[in-house]
Formats: C-alpha cells, structure tokens, sequence
C-alpha cells in the first residue's frame, strides 16, 4: 500500500533550486535511508512530506487517513510541562479512540432501536480494531520502555521539561515521536545526542516497529541496522538503491565502474567512426563512410548515463613538529564531581595513536579529556604531557569559534603573524568552505558548516596532539569519510571522544571505555571492544552452566613440504585445458552482459532485479577465478 507519493517535486531558496523534479513513492513498512552531503536538501525534502513546509513545484499526495510525523529539532515544552506531560502528547491519538470507545459503548447501551445499536456496534468495532493495530492496551508498558531506552528514570517523571539540557530535551521529543506511531515517521538524524548504549536500543526498537520511516543519518552503522533502501539526494535528483547503506555503497561503486566502462567503449566506437569517415569520405568507400555517418549520429543521439560522483572535503590535517615518543603520561589519576567520574587511571598515549573515548552520556569522558591536557584538574594523581606536545581543542559544543566574526577571522591562527588572507582560504577550502562563505558571519552558518570551520581552526593550530570531543556533528557521510583519512594521514597524535562507532572502528587502535566510575583501556579498534563485550556475555550466561570437560587439544597443522609447496594445495579434476578455455570464454561473455545491464537506467528501476542482476555478477566473478585456477592447473597436468 502506497503511503505517499510525489511528482514533479521541487523547492528552491533565494531563486536557486534545491532539487527539481523528484517523484518517488514510500509503501508501508518501507524503511528508508536518506542520504546526500550537506545542503542537498534532506531536512527540506523531510519538511515538504510533513507539510511544514510547501513545495514550488509538483505535489505531495499523502493516502486518506495515514498519519505522518517528522522528529523536530527545536523542543518548545510550556514552562508547566513535566517529562510525562511532554512524553503523553504522543499518545494523543491514542487516547481520543480509548474515549471514542467508551462513547460507542455507551451509545450501545442507550440505543432504542436496533439499527441505532448496530450502527454504534459497527463503530465500537472499527475503534476496537485501531486500539489493536495501534496496541493502545499496553499504553503504560509502552511508556516506560521508551523513556528508560531513551535514558530517563522514574525520578525525572515529574521534572518540568524545561529543566532538561539540550540533549535531553531532543531525547524527549524522540520519545513523544515514537510513542505517536504514526504510519511514516519522518526520523531527522534521530541518534544525535543519544550514548552508544542508547543509539543501540533505539536501533532495536525501530527494527521492530511496523510502521514506514524515513531516516536522515550520517551513522554508518545505524543505517545499516534499520535501513532496507537508500535514497541519495544530491544535485538535485533522487536515486534509489535496495539494500542497507553498506549494499548501497558497494553498488554505487560498482555502478560507477560498469558505466566508466561503457563510457569508455561508447568514446572507442566513437573514435573508430571517426577515423573511418576522415579517412574514406570522398574516397572509393564514400557510401560505407556515409553509412559510418549515420550510425556516428545515431550513436551520439543516445544518452550516455554518468553517475554524479559526491566528493567529500580534502581536509588533510598540516605536517607536525615531532613530539616525545610519550604524549601523555597519568599516574593514580581520580576525578569526581556529584560522583565519582575515574579514579586511579594510570595510562600512557604513545605518539602516534588515536585513542577513541566512549561511554554514556554523563559518564564524564569530556572530563576525562580535560584533565588529560591540563584544561581540568584531578582530585589526586598526575598528569604530564610529553616533550614537544602541543594541544589543539576541538569542543563539542564549537565555542572556539567566536560567532559574531567572520569565518576568515574566526580560522586565522591569533599569534601566528606568518598567515596571510589566501593561506586561509586555501585551508578553508580543503575543509569544505569555499567563495563566499569565508566572509559570513560564522553564527550564520549551518550546523555542517560550523563543523568544518571549527576542524580548519584545529588544523590551523599545528598542534600535533589533536583532542576531539565528537567531531562528526553534524558532518555528512562524505565529510566523515575526509574527516576519518585525515586522521589516519596525520603524523600526529590524536584523543577523540565519539559516539559514532563507524568513525571509531576507522581511526582508533586504542579505545577507553568510561563508565561506573571507571576507565577501561581496550587495546583495538571498536569491533575488537565489541568482540570483547561479547565474550564477556557469552562468560556470564557459561557460570552457572555446570563445568564442561576441557576440549580435545587442537591438532597442530602439518608442516610445509620440503620443496616449499603445500601439500594442502587443491586439486581439480581432470578436464582438458581446451574444454576449461570454452567454459572461461563463455563466463566472460555472461559477465560482460551482466554489466551492460548494471550500466542500464531500467535495471535500477526494479531494485529486485538490480539485486538479483549484482548477485549474479559476483557469483560468476567467483566462478571466473576457480575455472582460471582449474585452466592453471590443466596446463601443469598436460606438461
């Protein structure tokens, strides 16, 4: 069942157009990802299928009845709203068909006639149906299941909502949004502000949930829980993938390479023609190189398809002075606050690390990476920093940019007297602000842009320790994709606090885990914090199971033979080498055919066939390389 549909949508700011054109259609139950850099026009097109706002062109129709709500980034709660207040409003719809029930009951009751009785009858049974499909009966469980996944306890029940810090309050209107449960929910990047512990409830939940959502995400990794298609926004046009966001990012390369191909072989014929018609034209062929002039037009009347590349910012941090070989040394290091944050950490940063920070929100990570570079101090134990360490700060909140100056000025180094205005610029540029924007106001800035400015302040420093608490914010994919080599580029060291695990798993060899008014140090990236974190469940569910014998002890492999070849080294059946040839030639052939419809618009049209055609494809790649290694070894038989 179609939910909502577009046709012709298009929507432009100051005269310029944002996108032109869009048509598609979201069905029940769809799960879709909607992704594109920064400024394509995502929260937009989000506020044209909420009605929010109005397109210029084409139309939004929404099917009679289906309810649609997007997640609002701006909380506006009454000073007299409590948390549950705030949480109810959700359940507002819910709450009319519990009344509307008990005015159809009663009008059963009081009906004088029985056409009266089964008109109200009939009623009772279609709000009895809602109450069902929206699982109203279990309003209460619902309720607190939400607000304990989201972070909130009993005791914050009653709290005004007002009382609530930014992050907080976001925290609520999710809950409000998914308490509703609406038949679209229009999700506007829903895991900023949530820990990892969170992000990861809400990732379960959502799979659960049997309503269409939309969801705007530059979490790699929660796109690929929730999502089951993609839609890229970018210069104006919409493409549809099928699949989650790491299906998506490896048919789009593929796609990108089977149309670089036909490309290729498009210019090839072209030139071919070409040479014929320059050579042959007013010679004894002249009627084959008009014949060639013929097929030359009718070859460039066809639409070569090109895919839009989307390349993210350079970014790429400058070349550092060396520092010691130990950046940061804490000994016995506590630090307590209303709690106890960490107490007797001992640790040491080596150049050249990445060091990721994670735990929950309030566990004190900020804090931790305060009092490591000397900006807080402990309670009891020392802090040193290495020989030659220089620290630039990169805040959550971006308050190293000064809001009321321009962004040039906020950028340029204040005690560095060797920068002149196009070195500025020129970083500027390699972080993703160009032309204008280096003389706005930096308060005028979108939330993506302020990101890069503050990371292009932060390369400015020269400082070759880099401390990050959550540089993602805000950032698109293709950004944190710079933003992550730049990391592993830089000669450097680095200490990032992030909640975003896709980052985390690319940059960090070390990760710190805060929490319980501890810090663990995790020796890896955060797949090896995982694996960790599992074989600690897996070791609490094994305690009470009685003791198992120990296992077999594993045989050791056999050594190599003498002449260096491996005696475990696969054989093939007898086959001639001819015959294998034959076969070689036609799975060539197949694949070769495989990727001109890969390059074909129509095929990307039906995302079951686009599956079913990329399947096949890296089926038969496989094959390929078993009937070449199978030809290898016919040869050296035959010799």
């Amino acid at each position: 069942m179609i939910l909502i549909s577009a046709q012709g949508l298009g929507r432009q700011y100051a005269g310029d157009p944002i996108f032109t054109d869009l048509a598609f259609e979201v069905r029940a139950g769809e799960r879709i990802g909607l992704v594109g850099p920064n400024g394509a026009g995502k929260t937009t097109l989000m506020k044209l299928l909420d009605r929010t706002e109005q397109p210029e062109y084409g139309q939004v129709h929404t099917r009679a009845g289906v309810r649609v709500s997007l997640l609002r980034q701006q909380p506006d709660f009454a000073p007299d709203q409590t948390l549950m207040d705030v949480a109810r409003q959700g359940l507002a719809s819910l709450l009319d068909l519990q009344r509307e029930l008990e005015e159809a009951a009663q009008e059963m009751a009081e009906a004088e006639d029985e056409a009266d009785r089964q008109r109200a009858g009939l009623r009772y049974d279609q709000i009895h149906e809602q109450i069902i499909h929206q699982d109203a009966y279990d309003v209460d469980y619902r309720v607190e299941e939400i607000l304990s996944g989201l972070g909130f306890v009993a005791a914050d029940h009653d709290r005004p909502a007002l009382t609530f810090s930014g992050g907080q309050q976001s925290r609520l209107m999710l809950a409000k949004l998914l308490l509703e449960s609406p038949d679209l929910m229009l999700l506007d990047e829903p895991s900023n502000h949530l820990d990892i512990e969170t992000t990861e409830w809400l990732e379960n939940y959502l799979s659960r949930q049997p309503v269409a959502m939309i969801v705007v995400s530059h979490d790699r990794y929660f796109l690929d829980k929730i999502v089951t298609k993609i839609w890229e926004l970018n210069e104006g046009t919409l493409e549809s993938y099928p699949g989650n966001y790491t299906q998506y990012w490896n048919l789009r390369a593929e796609r990108a390479k089977v149309l670089e191909r036909q490309a290729e072989r498009f210019e090839e014929k072209t030139e071919k023609l070409e040479a014929y018609i320059r050579k042959y034209g007013a010679g004894q062929r002249a009627k084959q190189a008009h014949d060639r002039e013929r097929k030359l037009d009718k070859l460039q009347a066809e639409k070569v398809e090109t895919i839009r590349d989307i390349v993210g910012p350079v970014m790429k941090f400058e070349e550092v002075d060396r520092s010691g070989d130990i950046v940061i040394q804490a000994r016995e290091l506590s630090k307590a606050y209303d709690k106890p944050l960490f107490s007797g950490l001992n640790l040491s940063v080596e150049r050249g690390q990445c060091v990721g920070v994670i735990g929950p929100n309030g566990a004190g990570k900020t804090t931790l990476l305060k009092t490591l570079i000397g900006r807080e101090l402990p309670d009891s134990g020392e802090v040193k920093l290495g020989h030659r360490v220089s620290v630039g700060y990169h805040d959550q909140g971006l308050q190293s940019l000064d809001y009321d100056t321009t962004v040039i000025r906020a950028v340029w180094p204040e005690d560095d007297t060797d920068w002149v205005e196009g070195d500025v610029r020129s970083l500027l540029a390699r972080f993703g602000l160009t032309g204008d924007q280096a003389f706005r106001k930096v308060g005028k800035l979108s939330g993506g842009e302020k990101a890069k400015a503050a990371l292009a302040r932060l390369c400015a420093t020269g400082a070759n320790l880099l401390v990050m608490d959550e540089p993602t914010n805000h950032l698109d994919i293709w950004s944190c994709d710079a933003l992550e080599r730049s990391i592993r580029d830089f000669e450097g060291t680095v200490l990032v606090v992030s909640h975003d695990r896709y980052f985390l798993n690319k940059v960090a060899d070390r990760i710190l885990v805060v929490a319980d008014g501890k810090v663990k140090v995790i020796e890896g990236d955060y797949e090896a914090y995982q694996a960790l974190m599992q074989r600690g469940k897996e070791a609490e569910k094994a305690k009470p199971a009685a003791a198992a014998p120990p296992p077999p002890p594993t045989p050791r492999p056999a050594p190599a033979a003498a002449n260096g070849k491996s005696k475990n080294k696969k054989k093939f059946s007898y086959r001639p080498a001819v015959e294998l040839e034959k076969e070689i030639a036609q799975t060539e052939a197949e694949v070769a055919d495989l990727e001109d419809k890969l390059g074909q618009p129509a095929t990307w049209r039906d995302p079951g066939t686009a599956v079913r055609v990329q399947d096949r494809h890296v089926e038969l790649k496989e094959k390929l390389e078993t009937l070449f290694q199978h030809w290898e070894f016919a040869i050296e038989s035959e010799w």
